[in-house]
């Protein structure tokens, strides 16, 4: 009897043993740390599950992973996100998505999803194994023992690796000892903490729109920023934060940024704005009059910084306050001071490197008849399901070449 041992009971690792079709000379069981399975998939996008993106266009796809495009490149074409949404509406589980993007279920709960991998596991006759940590892998006679950190051993045929990423380096070491090499876990997928910041007084505010660099690099994006009692959030911010991962590790979480609220607006157009206010409405109050639809809230705020009264007209705005203005608006710089994980959507930067992975079976060039799939691999996507995409295609290629 050919045994088929998943490691990790996540999106990767069940979605795999879905995908394993029954047979009475083969058995697949799935051992998980912990007590739960699917317990990320419960906790996306708080309790929806972010199941994919409509963004069909391969090419396109892999410009929302940060890191492991060279895996995706193959990956995502072999099960791609119209896969994932055919895969689920077969089972009776129907996708819709938001303007945004974002695919959820139509029931709008995260248990459908597990339900419906769960149903599709049981069908196959997978076993699931609680509580079940491993210690180390040994190899011989062309089998693998499986050594768990309770004393027992499971002899398998074949080992998925899909255990999720792990947040510190000697978490790798049953990996290494087998001959993988890995790529230092950092964190990914975080806000941006600014102690004491006066702005934070704005918490629950979201300016849409808005252009956010890292200073001293390349690394721009674009998308909403919301305001919280601890700094900035949001999009745009989750975005930047998987961009920079390393970078913001590096500086030990300790740098600036520079944001356009105006989003693309530059020095010379919003001038031009400015001097056709003076010139057409010049007789109105420029804290009533916000030419830039910005929450009332901050545009007072950033009045306010600029020493521009209440009673001020746009006619009679100080020379020295406008172009405070113009410089809080578009080139408004923040100290960044520490991070925090956002809500239970973390995601690790790093993992085993993919170039000891072949895309075609996700199977390990070094040690043949180990797998890997999902975010045990140094693969990360930004917020708006992409990380359970990977997930999906690297588990299903994965199950595929398990099953020959």
């Amino acid at each position: 009897m050919q045994k088929i041992a998943i490691i990790g009971a996540g999106a990767a690792g069940c979605f795999a043993a879905a995908n394993i079709p029954y047979s009475p000379d083969r058995e697949v069981v799935v051992f998980e740390k912990t007590g739960k399975a699917l317990q990320k998939v419960k906790a996306s996008g708080g309790g929806r599950c972010n199941t994919t993106h409509a963004l069909f266009d391969v090419p396109e796809l892999v410009t929302r992973y940060p890191r492991g495009k060279q895996l995706l490149k193959k990956t995502l074409y072999r099960f791609t996100p119209q896969d994932t949404i055919d895969w689920f509406g077969k089972r009776g589980v129907r996708l819709k998505a938001e303007a945004d993007g974002r695919m959820f279920p139509i029931t709008d709960d995260s248990q459908t999803i597990i339900d419906c991998i769960w149903q599709q596991m049981m069908n196959n006759h997978v076993k699931v194994m609680y509580h079940k940590a491993v210690d180390r892998l040994e190899q011989s006679d062309d089998k693998w023992h499986i050594h768990f950190a309770d004393g027992s051993v499971y002899v398998a045929d074949k080992i998925l690796i899909a255990c999720g990423g792990f947040a510190k380096a000697e978490q790798y070491k049953w990996l290494t000892d087998i001959g993988h090499s890995f790529m230092p876990p950092v964190p990914s997928l975080f806000t941006f903490n600014m102690p004491k910041h006066p702005i934070t007084q704005l918490m629950g505010v979201a300016v849409q729109g808005v252009t956010l660099k890292v200073s001293g690099t390349k690394i721009i994006e674009h998308g909403p920023l919301l305001i919280t009692h601890w700094g900035f959030s949001g999009p745009v911010v989750l975005r930047t934060s998987a961009w920079a991962a390393r970078e913001l590790n590096e500086r030990n979480y300790d740098f600036n940024i520079v944001v356009n609220w105006l989003g693309e607006t530059n020095e010379a157009e919003l001038k031009e704005t400015i001097a056709e206010l003076r010139k057409d409405q010049g007789k109105q109050f420029v804290h009533h009059k916000n030419p830039f639809d910005l929450p009332k809230r901050f545009w007072e705020y950033q009045l306010g910084q600029c020493g521009v009264g209440e009673d001020t007209r746009w006619g009679e705005l100080p020379a020295a306050a406008q172009n405070k203005l113009i410089e809080k608006l578009i080139r408004d710089t923040y100290s960044v001071k520490g991070k925090t994980t956002f809500k239970e959507e973390f995601v690790t930067c790093g993992g085993i490197k993919t170039s000891e992975i072949d895309p075609q079976t996700m199977e390990s060039r070094v040690v043949p008849g180990i797998y890997f799939a999902g975010e045990i691999l140094d693969v990360d996507g930004i917020t708006g399901g992409f990380n359970f995409q990977h997930a999906w295609s690297s588990g299903y290629i994965a199950a595929e070449s398990m099953s020959r």
